[in-house]
């Protein structure tokens, strides 16, 4: 008999700050189609509270400058 497979979104690798969220970060960028860089800016703004502070949201700001460096880049 075959038991179950538990969920990877149950399985959190490293603390509890997505799991203990109504919405985890990683469902609403994937059923959004969010792109990486956006995608990580998300991640970062909602964990910082629960895991690394104002680091986290340091990670958060480094993304959206390269964003905005990439599309920057792409103006004709």
């Amino acid at each position: 008999m075959s038991h179950p497979r538990q969920s990877a979104l149950d399985c959190q690798i490293g603390g509890s700050h997505y799991r203990d969220m109504a919405i985890q970060p990683f469902e609403f960028i994937h059923a959004n189609g969010i792109p990486f860089a956006e995608g990580c800016i998300i991640k970062y703004v909602s964990r910082w509270r629960a895991k690394n502070g104002v680091e986290d949201l340091r990670k958060a700001r480094h993304f959206l400058d390269m964003l905005i460096d990439a599309e920057e880049a792409r103006k004709p």
